[in-house]
């Protein structure tokens, strides 16, 4: 599956130690730990699981070779000795519950996706790591109730940590950035309310009908894309606590799945419903022009790589069932 990450690989120069990853189990985590595995780069993955099957997609047989240690953001001393441990240089921080965790047990939610990130601040601050980037999201906009946008509470444990990225700057000079990443589609997106896209491409290879229960404007950003982001975030120290949006990019589900069906032409994937909750089109330039160059996909290419990816699976039997 090298056709994946080829896009997407980085200067190992650009690092001077080892990456530590949160949350390398899940999507992104595993998209930022094959890119950084296959560019040469020293990372250490970290999860609550010892599960590796989100990256052995991307990855194949060579995900046995990585670093992978069994972490609890909320356990700040075990988080610090595993930073120590590794003389970690960078933290790409990605570990949280996603909106429908988050709602069906929200003191849980709490811990892991803002006790978890402040643990994250607190030992860049004591280990003096000047390479910190955390996975925001696009669901703080949100916030307060009664806005344009659907409120969760996934998204009020994400402005918080925001607020908090900007306290940790003020006191103690701990520098971060905050990504707000929109709708993420491609391989080993399987879990979250808004992975329906990808499971409908997934549907398209298996000849199984699926409808999606929304309709309209909607968010793509590859997986692939939204990884380079926060890779790049960490190719050199932070100054400050800035937050941007990334955002991918804005097309009709209607369009896309006709952009699917040019691959499928017999596939029963079919949308209706309401706009999704979520905004769809907030701008990434100024997060690019704060960035180092990463790479971008259009919504053609990303379907094209993400039906060839679950079609290749297929093939060899190791396609997971659809979620």
């Amino acid at each position: 599956m090298d056709f994946l990450t080829d896009k997407f690989l980085v200067d190992q120069n650009n690092f001077s130690g080892p990456v530590l990853v949160t949350g390398a189990g899940g999507c992104v985590g595993a998209w930022v730990v094959a890119i950084l595995a296959r560019s040469g780069v020293n990372v250490i993955a970290s999860d609550l699981s010892s599960n590796k099957s989100r990256a052995a997609l991307i990855l194949g047989d060579t995900v046995n070779g990585l670093i992978w240690e069994q972490c609890d953001v909320t356990d700040f001393s075990a988080l610090k000795a595993l930073a120590i441990k590794h003389d970690i240089s960078a933290i790409i921080h990605l570990a949280g519950l996603q909106v429908p965790f988050c709602a069906a047990n929200p003191a849980l939610g709490a811990r892991v996706n803002v006790e978890g990130t402040i643990n994250v601040f607190q030992c860049a601050r004591d280990l003096n790591i000047c390479r910190t980037v955390y996975a925001s999201s696009i669901a703080a906009h949100g916030m307060p109730p009664g806005g344009e946008y659907k409120a969760t509470l996934y998204g009020a444990y994400k402005l918080a940590n925001e607020q908090t990225a900007g306290v940790y700057w003020q006191d103690w000079g701990v520098p971060s950035i905050g990504i707000r990443p929109n709708v993420v589609y491609g391989l080993a997106r399987d879990q979250g309310m808004s992975s329906l896209n990808t499971i409908a491409i997934q549907a398209a290879v298996v000849g199984q009908a699926f409808e999606m229960p929304f309709s309209g404007k909607y968010n793509w950003l590859y997986a692939g894309e939204a990884a380079a982001a926060f890779i790049a975030a960490v190719t050199r120290d932070g100054d400050g606590a800035p937050v941007f949006d990334l955002n991918g990019a804005c097309e009709t589900i209607e369009r896309a799945f006709e952009i699917l069906k040019t691959m499928a032409p017999q596939a029963q994937i079919s949308c209706s419903g309401p706009q999704f909750p979520f905004p769809a089109d907030f701008d990434d330039g100024p997060l690019r022009q704060y960035l180092p160059h990463y790479p971008s996909v259009n919504v053609a290419e990303g379907v094209r790589m993400t039906y060839d990816a679950f079609s290749k699976l297929k093939a060899q039997g190791q396609l997971p069932d659809l979620p």
